[in-house]
């Protein structure tokens, strides 16, 4: 397959319109390692935004950065560490679930695809933390939304629609992104032994609690022995608190408090307590071993652990977890003729939530729809705003089903 490389705005504007001239489809990828999420592309070209990458503009003091969507991931958590900053939706490093090199996922295939690690729930989403995008449209049409400050906004909130919308609506050039400082320090407490049920409970008090936990995860111990960095290999929930160390043993204190004793803590710091919840970020408990399917389900936090508990049990070979305290859910199954959807998709919707098929062969992909099927009503509005960006389905045709 061809493969297109263009240098700037405005080279990158006429390739596309002389695709859409030619009714031609444009698979739009950066680096590369998210490529698997969504259907399969069907293109005729790559469209290879690799020149966009890079870091044009860095005020740490404003806490605002812009850059190249191409730019990785840890190239651009190396330059904002160096000024005691960090992005803190902390995106996953999804390339080892795709069967990609590690370190290799770029700030634009986050943003295209909302990605957020397990502060999500306190630090807001990816496209929270988008102010400005640069981009051309299917039309070939170049554009500017957003900006540098947080509140410039007047009309649409493009940058919002542009996030999560997998590549579909425009390419982009350039985005700026507001960062936050790094904690002073953080400490992650381990509730062991406690079953799904009991864990959901527990997750629920601690995020109800004035304790202000930044995650809330539950590994149960099959996964927890997977789960590469984590130094106790037993069903566990792990909160996560960050502030002035002088605060964080009060912090402990009130947790065991809460907790009770039925559930003794353990404490996991510095390198350990890093590594453990970036493996929870990056789902490294279930990388995939043969042929698997993964599911991603968001539901209410109060449902996720029970929810997640029985469809294990109903599905042979499965492995779970959940984080966010409980709302979003990780379930790796055989991969079979259509991984479960059939049994997982309708107990989603009865708790409340939805269901992707994050990972899956292609031959699962092209019997069970990666994202949950959208009612009429919304499948018409997301049709609308296509047509209004990308009225040939000129970019990542097929990717959303």
């Amino acid at each position: 397959m061809e493969r297109l490389h263009p240098r700037n705005d405005q080279d990158l504007a006429a390739l596309i319109a002389d695709a859409r001239a030619r009714a031609r489809g444009l698979h739009v990828v950066g680096g590369g390692t998210r490529a698997g999420l969504g259907h399969p592309v069907a293109a005729g070209a790559v469209l290879d935004l690799s020149a966009f990458a890079g870091i044009e503009v860095y005020e740490p003091a404003e806490q605002v950065i812009t850059l190249g969507p191409a730019t990785r991931l840890s190239d651009v958590a190396a330059v904002l560490a160096e000024k005691g900053q960090r992005l803190s939706f902390d995106p996953p490093d999804t390339g080892p679930l795709f069967g990609e090199g590690a370190g290799l996922g770029t700030i634009g295939g986050a943003i295209a695809a909302n990605l957020s690690g397990p502060a999500r729930p306190r630090a807001g989403a990816a496209r929270d933390h988008l102010l400005g995008v640069d981009a051309v449209t299917g039309r070939g049409e170049i554009f500017k939304a957003g900006g540098r400050v947080v509140k410039n906004v007047t009309g649409y909130d493009l940058p919002k629609l542009i996030a999560g919308s997998f590549g579909t609506l425009a390419a982009m050039t350039r985005v700026t992104l507001r960062v936050a400082g790094l904690p002073a320090a953080s400490v992650t407490a381990v509730l062991l032994d406690l079953e799904a049920a009991a864990a959901g409970r527990v997750m629920q008090a601690i995020a109800g609690s004035a304790l202000e936990p930044v995650a809330l995860a539950y590994l149960p111990a099959a996964t927890a022995v997977r789960c590469r960095h984590h130094p106790l290999a037993a069903a566990a929930v792990l909160a996560r608190f960050e502030g002035p160390a002088a605060a964080l043993p009060e912090r402990l204190s009130d947790l065991q408090a809460l907790a009770g004793p039925a559930a003794p803590i353990e404490v996991i710091e510095d390198e350990d307590s890093d590594e453990t919840w970036s493996a929870i970020r990056d789902v490294a408990g279930l990388l995939p071993e043969g042929e698997r399917a993964l599911w991603r389900i968001a539901v209410p936090p109060a449902a996720g652990c029970t929810l997640a508990h029985g469809l294990a049990a109903d599905l042979p070979g499965a492995h779970w977890f959940a984080d966010w305290g409980g709302g979003r859910v990780w379930l790796s199954v055989p991969a079979g003729a259509e991984a479960g959807a059939a049994l997982i998709r309708p107990r989603v919707r009865a708790a409340g939530g939805h269901a992707q098929l994050f990972r899956a062969p292609l031959a699962v992909k092209a019997a069970v729809p990666v994202f949950e099927p959208l009612e009429p009503g919304r499948a018409l509005v997301e049709s609308r705003v296509r047509d209004a960006f990308d009225p040939a389905r000129i970019l990542n045709p097929g990717k959303l089903g």
